[in-house]
């Protein structure tokens, strides 16, 4: 298990990465980073349904040709997640932003992906194959245009999404997840960091002045 963390520590690098430096080719470009957290019905070996598992997952894309909240936008996406920590999930593909409200909008994906965790037939503990397989997905919630940053919040929202494997695990997952800008957990992290690491020194050289 300890390569495969090891991937997603270099997925979130790279993930992030991307959506930092993503091309201003376009109108204005707006990028963002969530994290998704949910659960999913899912089938072994062709099956719809076996058992329900525990969904984590990162996730970032760029909309391109959008120049205000009622525009539709284009552009590409990255996810990696994750079922029960048992298997690791990395793919991307094409999202579509439908401005249904200013606010509130849809943004459905379609995609690929590589299944990287056990087959039935494995031993979950030694053994991680991989396979490729397709994925669809609609977004629902908060987010709207940032005309002063090419990064846009995604404050909360819904996401449902399927994934299908074509290989030896032949796996399936219906997933209803809960999206999360990736700021809405760094930003607290950064606050306690500072206060952790107490009063700068130019801070600390302060004395009180004498009455």
């Amino acid at each position: 298990m300890s390569a495969a963390w090891r991937s997603v520590g270099s997925g979130l690098a790279a993930l992030v990465a991307g959506v930092a430096v993503a091309p201003s080719a376009g109108a204005a470009p707006q990028g963002n980073a969530s994290v998704t957290i949910g659960g999913a019905a899912v089938g072994d070996e062709g099956r719809f349904w076996d058992h329900a598992e525990f969904h984590l997952g990162l996730r970032g894309d760029v909309m391109l040709l959008r120049e205000g909240p009622t525009d539709f936008g284009l552009g590409p996406y990255l996810e990696l997640g994750t079922l029960a920590f048992d298997t690791l999930d990395a793919g991307g593909g094409l999202s579509v932003h439908l401005p249904v409200h200013e606010m509130l909008p849809l943004v459905a994906s379609v995609g690929a992906y590589a299944r990287l965790g056990a087959t039935p037939e494995e031993n979950a503990a030694s053994y991680f194959g991989a396979e490729p397989g397709i994925t669809a997905s609609v977004f629902w919630g908060t987010r709207s245009y940032n005309y002063d940053a090419d990064y846009v919040v995604t404050w909360v929202g819904l996401l449902v999404g399927y994934r299908q494997s074509f290989g030896p695990a032949k796996e399936s997952a219906l997933y209803l997840a809960a999206q999360f800008d990736l700021t809405l957990i760094g930003t607290p992290l950064v606050l306690l960091g500072q206060l952790a690491a107490g009063p700068s020194a130019e801070a600390a050289t302060l004395e009180p002045e004498e009455p």
